[in-house]
């Protein structure tokens, strides 16, 4: 049998982290998702602290990039900057402790072909893994499945992305239903064979360009998740709701129900 960690994106300020995390910890919270998306708000001594805190009170760590990330930009100087905040939150994430580094591949862009930007952004992935190797942080690349079909991120190009260069992923549940307008859980199981997950989940309110903003969940959700969700990996869910931690203490009530 696998198992399934839960818990929320959004650790907060720096100064209330141990307070958060021993929260955390009494509401059975197995993931916590630090959210550098506006900012890299912790340097490396700080987050050393604080991933000794998470490691007391039993909550694994991961990362949310910045989302000012475009590895397929026409201008090398945006490239560059993209790989520079990608490869700070690996720093951060390996003093840290976190294992994946979450992040928004790029766009397809006007003047480039689906395939010419999977080429560009799996050379700078690969670029990145050499420096990560080089720096022997502990820290893995987690592309994610992106919910606008203008953008890159469909299931089938991240699966390829984690064939041809070696990454890890993230299945974001809600963007691949605003992208598609369903979830074929049996393609994602085909396409991810991987024993260990790291998943994105919050309601979503989408149109026929995908995603348009996050939503709270409701209960046959949660229950459809699971009911679809292979028993055999080690899968990690982030809720990225409004109401995540509300949300979080559902799922978990509902996962131990059944």
């Amino acid at each position: 049998m696998g198992s399934i960690k839960i818990g929320p994106s959004g650790l907060g300020g720096i100064s209330e982290s141990k307070e958060t995390l021993n929260k955390f910890n009494k509401l059975n919270f197995g993931i916590c998702e630090i959210a550098f998306t506006h900012s890299i708000y912790m340097n490396k001594e700080q987050a050393e602290r604080v991933g000794k805190i998470a490691r007391e009170n039993h909550v694994e760590l991961s990362i949310h990039a910045p989302y000012f990330v475009n590895l397929n930009s026409e201008e090398k100087p945006k490239v560059h900057a993209t790989m520079q905040r990608i490869l700070k939150c690996c720093e951060i994430g390996d003093a840290l402790g976190a294992k994946n580094i979450i992040f928004h591949p790029g766009y397809y862009g006007k003047s480039k072909d689906k395939e010419e930007t999977f080429q560009n952004i799996k050379k700078r992935i690969l670029e990145m893994m050499e420096v990560i190797e080089k720096k022997k942080w502990d820290i893995k690349l987690c592309p994610e499945t992106m919910g606008k079909i203008n953008v890159f991120g469909s299931p089938e190009e991240i699966s390829r992305l984690v064939e041809e260069t070696g990454c890890s992923f993230c299945i974001d549940f809600a963007h691949v239903l605003a992208r598609e307008k369903k979830v074929d859980y049996e393609k994602i199981k085909k396409l991810f064979p991987q024993k260990d997950w790291h998943c994105h989940f919050s309601g979503i309110e989408y149109t026929e360009k995908g995603e348009r903003n996050h939503i709270n969940l409701k209960k046959e959700q949660w229950e459809e998740l699971f009911d679809n969700l292979p028993k055999n990996k080690a899968i990690t869910i982030v809720c990225e709701s409004p109401d995540r931690v509300k949300d979080c203490v559902e799922g978990l009530r509902i996962l131990d129900k059944n």
